[in-house]
Order: structure tokens, then sequence, then C-alpha cells
């Protein structure tokens, strides 16, 4: 069990955390919990966000796992009375819920004329209905969630929202054009709300976590034989401290975000978690 790297107090909170069910915000919600937050878990499907649920409640914690498609607006509002009901109002809202489409990915960095003739996947191959899935799920399934539980913060002290955006917000990563796209208008939207909501109490910020390991993004950094393809290994080339984050590694900057009193004047900003990434131009 990972120990909390600050000393922050959320006992008494109440923290909302959706696509729950996934590898880094089931470690960010086991974070609040240990931190003294009661936390709701949100996600689609519901056996991974349950078991997450079960490790904080067998840790002493207190959680609740919460089935929610991030896409339904009547449904995020609904789910939002029953937390409230359940734990009280929301003080926390991780809007966690996001993730690419093979049909919005290419199968190439770089345009190649014989693609289009080929089997290659190239960026004129792209479908409408991956792109507008991305899209989708990683800007409305922000928005919707937060006009759902932003509602329960206005007008009290202490109350924050954080978004996950990512580190290629800032510079897109080959192939994955729509992610790239979509994250970067997170980071954009992340800046609109906190200018928004700054005379309401409520301070808005975001996590652009660099490369993690997880299930969503596992065959484009191993084969099948468990060897790492060419991009894991241009990946780590290009990450100075020569490795993949750990999903504990962004406990410590999200509990320092919703500290109310150590991040007090901290809103609208966007940091990147990422090994150095971002700093490194390659020579």
């Amino acid at each position: 069990m990972s120990q909390n790297v600050l000393s922050t107090n959320l006992s008494g909170k109440v923290a909302v955390v959706t696509g729950a069910g996934g590898v880094l915000c089931g470690a960010l919600a086991k974070a609040l919990a240990r931190a003294g937050a009661k936390v709701a878990l949100l996600n689609r499907s519901m056996e991974k966000t349950e078991k997450y649920a079960e490790e904080i409640l067998a840790e002493g914690g207190t959680a609740k796992a919460y089935q929610c498609n991030v896409l339904d607006k009547s449904a995020c509002f609904a789910v939002a009375e029953e937390v409230q009901k359940d734990f009280g109002p929301c003080d926390i809202l991780v809007n966690g819920a996001g993730g690419n489409n093979p049909k919005a990915t290419t199968d190439m960095e770089y345009f190649e004329p014989d693609s289009i003739e080929g089997d290659m996947k190239s960026f004129f191959d792209l479908e409408e209905e991956g792109v507008d899935a991305v899209f989708r799920l990683n800007f409305l399934g922000t928005l919707l969630p937060t006009q759902a539980f932003a509602r329960q913060m206005t007008g009290r002290e202490g109350c924050s929202i954080i978004n996950i955006s990512s580190m290629n917000a800032f510079t897109p990563l080959t192939k994955i054009p729509a992610y790239s796209g979509a994250k970067a208008a997170i980071s954009n939207f992340t800046q609109w709300l906190a200018v928004h909501f700054s005379k309401a109490g409520i301070r808005v910020n975001a996590i652009a976590p660099g490369f993690f390991a997880s299930k969503q993004n596992e065959k484009l950094l191993w084969n099948e034989d468990g060897t790492p393809t060419a991009r894991t290994r241009k990946i780590l080339e290009a990450t100075p401290m020569g490795r993949f984050g750990n999903p504990e590694e962004l406990e410590g900057l999200l509990l320092f975000l919703v500290d109310s009193k150590a991040a007090s004047f901290i809103t609208g900003v966007v940091i990147p978690v990422d090994g150095g990434f971002q700093a490194y131009s390659g020579v």
C-alpha cells in the first residue's frame, strides 16, 4: 500500500472520480480515500470499479462504486443526486474518463504515398465515427460530469475540479491525432472553467500524465511476446528518466492540487508528470 506523500487532510470531504475503473484513476481514488475523503467511484462498467471500492473499504476508507455513462447527461445528474444522498455534496471532482479509439489512429508516423492504396491505415483512412467518439469521450465526458457535480460546489469554500489532460496536449504524438486534439481541448477547457468558476469558490486544474503503461495502451507498447515495440524504445529514449511512470506517482500532485490550503491560489494550470519528456529536446 502506497502512502500519501503529503499531509493533506480531506476528512469530511466528498470526492468523485470518473473513469475510476482504470488503473490510473483507480489509484487516484485510493489516494483520496487514504487522505480521508469519502470517495464515489464512477465508471460505465462496474467490475473493476467495485474492486477498487472494495480495496478502499478494506483499508478502512469510505467508498462506493456507481455505474455512470459520462456521455449521458441525465445519468450524470442522476448519479450526482445519488452521491449527494449517500455522502453529501461533492467537494472534489476528478474527471478521469477518457481514452482513444483504433478507428482514429494511423498505422504510421509519417505519410507515405504508397499507403493510400496499401493495407496500412493512413490519415486518409481515419474514420469519422472513431474521431467523433474520441472527442465525445474526452471532452463531453469531462463537460457533462462537471455540469452535474459543480452545481453542488458553487458558493462553498475549498472545492476543486481536477481534469486529466495529457502531455500530448502540449506536443501531439504521432499516430493519434484525435486523442492529442481532444486532450488539448481538455487543457483549454480547464483554463476556461478556472476563470468561469473563479468567483464561485471552485479551483480548476489539470494533471497531464506522460507515459504510463496500462491496458489501454499495452498493444502500442508491447509485442505479443512481451518485448517492447519500436514505439516503446522511442518513448524511453525521449524520456530523460528512462522509464514509464507508476500510477502512484500521480498521487502527490493530486493531493497537492486539491489541498485548499497548500494550493489555495492555484487555478487554471496544467501540470505534466512525465519524467522530463516535455523538457527534452532530443539533443
